[in-house]
C-alpha cells in the first residue's frame, strides 16, 4: 500500500512525497486507518519500523484548525526521543504553518518550554517528568488532548514512569483515544491498556522481511591492544558515511572519539554528563552529516532515531543484552541495509555467546585483513 492511497489531506501526502518516502511499513498500514477511524490501540512492532508517522499521519489529520488548544499529546521516555518526534512532525506538517509542534523535556530551561506553550501549539510532545511539572505550575493544559499516544510505552514504563504516566492519563479527557506503541507488550503495558483504554485494537507487527530491519551482524576476536587498530581499518576500508561507535562508560567515549579524529575522521562524542544543548547540537550534526563517528554511552544514545546510519560498534560488549538490542537498531532502519561489528576478548566468548542467545541473532565471527576487509573465519561461537 502506498502513501498516495490514504485518504488523507492533500497537504500530508505532499509532505510525505518531500521526506522521500512512497510506499508504507507493515506498522503504518496496519496502524493509521484504524487511528484515523478513531480506534484505540496496542501495537506491537520492531524498532526502526516506522512508528513516529503510523500515529503521527493520523494525530496531525485529525487536528481541528479552529481549536487553539493541546488536542494531540505524545508522552516520550526520553528527550532525544520526544526531539526526534517533534521534528518528524514538523516534516509531516510541513505544509500546514498554521499546526504548531511543541516538545517539553527535561535538561533545557523550563521557561523557555512555557513561552512555547503561550502559542498554543495542537500537538505537544513530552517526556512525563517535564509534563508534570508544567501542568503543576498551570503552564499547560491538556483537557482537550483527545487523542493521546504513548511511544515506547514498554521502555518508559520500565524506567520508572508508571506513576507519572497514570498521572497524566488521569488528567485527560475521559472518552480520549489512547493508542500505545512499543516494542514489547510488558505487564506494565497492559496493565496501563486494561485501565485506561476502551476494546483497543491489537496490531503486533513481527519482524518479517518486510518489517525486521536488514543488519548483517559480525564479531571480531581481538585483543585490547588490537581493536582500535581494526576499527580504523574497517572504517577507512568501507568509507561509511555515518558511522556509531558503543562504549559503556563516559570517560571511554571522550577518549576514544579523540583517537578517531586524531585518525583524519570527524568524530564527536556523546554521555549523560553533557549538557542537553550540547548533546542536541552533536546529534543535529550527525544527522546533518557532519561528522562520520558519534562515540555514545547506551544511556546517551537511549532514544536516539537517526536515519543513515551506516555502521554500527559495539567497542565494548554491553553491560546489559538489551543494550545489544538498542545498539544495532540504530542502523538498518527506515528499509535500508545496516551492518554491525561487535569486539571481543577471548575471555569475553561465553558473554558474546548469550548475547546471540538471548537476541536470538546470527553474529558471524570474521577476521580482518590489514587493508580493513573481512571474511568469516569458520569459527562458531559454540565451539
Amino acid at each position: 500500500m502506498k502513501y498516495k492511497d490514504l485518504e488523507v489531506s492533500p497537504e500530508i501526502l505532499k509532505a510525505v512525497e518531500r521526506m522521500g518516502f512512497t510506499d508504507m511499513t507493515r506498522i503504518q498500514k496496519e496502524a493509521i486507518p484504524p487511528m484515523l477511524d478513531g480506534y484505540e490501540l496496542i501495537a506491537k512492532a520492531p524498532t526502526g519500523t516506522g512508528k513516529t508517522c503510523a500515529f503521527g499521519i493520523p494525530i496531525v489529520e485529525r487536528i481541528v484548525k479552529e481549536e487553539q488548544c493541546v488536542q494531540g499529546l505524545i508522552l516520550a521516555p526520553t528527550r532525544e526521543l520526544a526531539v526526534q518526534i517533534r521534528d518528524d512532525l514538523r516534516d509531516l506538517t510541513y505544509y500546514m504553518p498554521w499546526l504548531k509542534v511543541v516538545a517539553v523535556y527535561g535538561g533545557q530551561p523550563i521557561n523557555k518550554q512555557i513561552e512555547a506553550l503561550k502559542k498554543h501549539p495542537q500537538i505537544l510532545v513530552a517526556t512525563p517528568g517535564r509534563l508534570i511539572d508544567l501542568l503543576r505550575r498551570r503552564a499547560v493544559n491538556i483537557d482537550d488532548a483527545w487523542m493521546t499516544v504513548l511511544d515506547e510505552a514498554d521502555e518508559m514504563l520500565n524506567m520508572g514512569f508508571v506513576k507519572d504516566v497514570r498521572y497524566i492519563l488521569d488528567k485527560l479527557p475521559s472518552d480520549k483515544q489512547l493508542c500505545m506503541f512499543s516494542a514489547t507488550l510488558s505487564r506494565e503495558v497492559m496493565d496501563i491498556s486494561w485501565m485506561y483504554q476502551k476494546d483497543p485494537l491489537e496490531i503486533t507487527v513481527k519482524p518479517v522481511e518486510d518489517s525486521k530491519p536488514k543488519i548483517t551482524q559480525y564479531c571480531i576476536e581481538s585483543a585490547l591492544s588490537d581493536k582500535f587498530t581494526q576499527m580504523i581499518q574497517i572504517l577507512r576500508c568501507h568509507e561509511y558515511r555515518k558511522t556509531m561507535v558503543f562504549c559503556n562508560t563516559k570517560y571511554m567515549t571522550e577518549s576514544l572519539s579523540r583517537q578517531i579524529d586524531a585518525q583524519g575522521f570527524k568524530s564527536r562524542c556523546l554521555n549523560g554528563d553533557m549538557p542537553q544543548s550540547a548533546r542536541n547540537k552533536i546529534m543535529q550534526s550527525f544527522r546533518d552529516g557532519a561528522m562520520d563517528v558519534l562515540v555514545a554511552t547506551d544511556v546517551a544514545a537511549r532514544g536516539l532515531d537517526i536515519d543513515g546510519v551506516d555502521a554500527v560498534f559495539s567497542y565494548e560488549i554491553p553491560n546489559e543484552n538489551g543494550f545489544y538490542l538498542h545498539r544495532i537498531g540504530r542502523t538498518g532502519r527506515a528499509q535500508k541495509e545496516g551492518v554491525s561489528f561487535v569486539f571481543y576478548t577471548p575471555d569475553e566468548r561465553p558473554r558474546l555467546r548469550d548475547l546471540a542467545r538471548y537476541t536470538k541473532s546470527e553474529i558471524t565471527p570474521v577476521d580482518i585483513h590489514a587493508d580493513g576487509t573481512f571474511a568469516p573465519n569458520g569459527k562458531s561461537l559454540e565451539d
